[in-house]
């Protein structure tokens, strides 16, 4: 989960940015780097492991400068060596860029450089961005004209900081999309910051601009411009936060819930990196190695789990099965133990838990150890007690989740068993190494089509706003996105208080179907996968009984455009990440419901985060 710090004033800029570095630790990486500019010259210090090594290395080999950037990155392209560490620089050192975010088109733009006689020092995507700069700042274009063209050709979301040489009084900073913040910090006397987030800067100003998705900024000594991409002014909003620590990571959301939903292309991002290699489609778990002889031996897995972790397991329960042809059971963690399930040594018992401290979760684990399972869990605290007690597991690196309705750690285990499922359905022999290509290179999309979902935002907000008052509602879903509306309806009933039930589609008939009038509003899961035409059919049926349908399809569905009252779209997307991304609006369709309520939307009456009793 990549940091970045940025300084340009009259003090010593190395201290200033490893200790900003420091602040955005508990964000997680694997290499760490600082970049000076002296004497017309970048000075550059980078390391694999962590920040230690690279103060260490600084200590050894120290930096002087007062305009400087640093970063601490989470390898996604290129395995994590000092050569891939950020800052990346041009062959002359006047160049230096910080990147957060996954360029998705950075292969077609690396062979286009590398025509042009451009030598790669790295295996990254981030180096693509310091050599488009250098190509149009050689032909002429001023370093903010060079950045906005550069800017302009990459796609996918990132968040980016610019150091040069040649304009060595300012530091360039662009925000594309969600997948990775900036905030600038106005400081006192000619200091000014820039950071991915707030730890990293609250120490030394509270005065703070937030970059929204398209902008960029010129920061120097004097105070900070900022421009869209296509150049035009934008007027620069200044927000003193508080000291509070708490409500100062809120940022510029009013509640920590919407924050952590818009963080999710991030998170997503950080999830997949590190641990796939998109040129080869090779996907690797350090903390759960496996060969393919264990993968093979494995003749069932028994997924367990609470709440919104439970839904995960529903989707995994389907990813697992097609990919690797592996069965799969799931149960809600607090049946598990009480079950007497079978359970035998050549069996997995897989726990998903953000907290991994959930009572019944444990219980279940410690059942599945007692029967001599393999144990693995999913989880997204680091040393939790599901982490320690597991044979193997897999972080969510979604970072703290404050609220106490789940959403990054929802969307994030999605990846994740998507990632297992794959990784063991190529080990067992059941998908070939191009079909394990095709499918790790669909992940380097994913937070591109959550950031999508994001960018409807106040549409789905006006679609609450109408909906507010209502005092029942059925979510329906089938296939894959049962679960999402499961979730769905979860995410209302928990922070909104209303009645919303989840239902497979398919049962609609079967019974609830008599409760369906125009005060039962539908909120159908469609898009187009498998189970479409199937799920058209429900959605007729309920329009046919007077219901108003709010249908969760895929953008350019002429039918349901037709057919619903109202349409959040998303993009299109294989059927297998299609719960990542369906997900997305109905966490902001009952994050905005609770809010136009004026419920106290963080902290829900009678829930808590981690549910550590029986």
């Amino acid at each position: 989960m990549c940091g970045i710090v940025g300084y340009i004033g009259h003090r010593p800029a190395v201290p200033i940015l490893l200790n900003g570095l420091k602040r955005l630790e508990y964000r997680g990486y694997d290499s760490a780097g600082v970049a000076v500019l002296r004497n017309g010259q970048i000075e550059v210090r980078r390391k694999a492991g962590k920040l230690r090594v690279l103060i260490e290395e600084v200590a050894r080999n120290p930096l002087e400068g007062m305009v400087g950037i640093a970063h601490t990155r989470w390898a996604t392209h290129g395995e994590p060596i000092d050569r891939n560490a950020h800052p990346h620089v041009n062959p002359h050192r006047t160049l230096a860029v910080v990147h957060n975010g996954i360029v998705e088109n950075f292969l077609a733009l690396r062979e286009e450089l590398e025509s042009e006689g451009v030598t790669f020092a790295s295996d990254t995507d981030t180096e693509v961005i310091v050599h488009l700069i250098d190509r149009h700042m050689q032909a002429g274009r001023s370093l903010v004209e060079a950045a906005r063209e550069a800017l302009r050709m990459l796609k996918g979301s990132n968040a980016i900081v610019v150091l040069s040489a040649q304009e060595p009084d300012k530091l360039i900073t662009a925000r594309l999309g969600n997948a990775g913040g900036i905030v600038i910090g106005h400081g006192e006397d000619g200091e000014m910051f820039v950071a991915s987030d707030l730890p990293a800067i609250l120490e030394h100003t509270r005065r703070v601009t937030f970059l929204e998705p398209g902008q960029m900024a010129v920061v120097t000594r004097e105070g900070a411009q900022v421009f869209t991409l296509e150049g035009e002014p934008v007027a620069v909003e200044i927000t003193t936060v508080p000291w509070d620590i708490t409500a100062a990571e809120k940022g510029p959301y009013k509640h920590f819930m919407l924050k952590e939903i818009f963080e999710q292309p991030r998170a997503l991002m950080d999830t997949i990196a590190g641990r796939v290699d998109f040129r080869t489609g090779e996907i690797a778990f350090s903390t759960l190695p496996l060969t393919s002889e264990q993968a093979r031996s494995i003749s069932k897995i028994h997924m367990t789990a609470c709440g919104t972790a439970y839904h995960t397991t529903l989707v995994g329960k389907v990813l697992v099965e097609r990919l690797a042809r592996i069965p799969v059971e799931t149960m809600i963690a607090s049946e598990f133990r009480y079950a007497d399930p079978i359970v035998d040594e050549s069996m997995v018992v897989l726990a998903v838990s953000q907290s991994g401290e959930t009572a019944d979760t444990l219980a279940a684990m410690h059942e599945g150890k007692q029967k001599g399972a393999t144990l693995w869990s999913i989880v997204n605290v680091i040393g939790s007690q599901a982490m320690r007690i597991a044979d193997g597991y897999i972080s969510m690196q979604v970072g703290p989740e404050i609220s106490v309705a789940s959403t990054k750690a929802y969307t994030a285990p999605l990846v994740d068993l998507y990632m297992l499922a794959v990784q063991l359905g190529f080990l067992r022999g059941r998908i070939t190494p191009e079909e394990r290509l095709e499918l790790v290179e669909h992940l380097q999309y994913v937070p591109g089509w959550v950031e999508q979902v994001l960018s409807r935002a106040e549409a789905i907000h006006q679609v609450a706003f109408k909906y507010r008052h209502m005092r029942h509602c059925f979510y329906l879903g089938r296939g894959i996105n049962m679960a999402t509306a499961y979730e769905g309806a979860l995410k209302l009933k928990e922070i909104s208080y209303i009645h919303a039930e989840g239902y497979p589609a398919g049962e609609m008939k079967h019974g609830p179907i008599a409760l369906l009038d125009e005060d039962m509003p539908v909120i159908a899961v469609i898009p187009q996968d498998p189970w479409y035409e199937k799920m058209l059919s429900q959605v007729e049926q309920a329009k046919s009984r007077g219901a108003p349908v709010i249908a969760v399809a895929t953008e350019g569905d002429e039918r349901i455009a037709d057919l619903a009252d109202e349409v959040f779209w998303i993009p299109k997307v294989p059927w297998m990440l299609s719960p990542v991304v369906a997900i997305v609006p109905l966490q902001l369709f009952a994050y905005y419901i609770a809010a136009e309520l004026g419920l106290d939307v963080d902290q829900p009456r009678n829930l808590a985060k981690s549910v550590t009793v029986e």
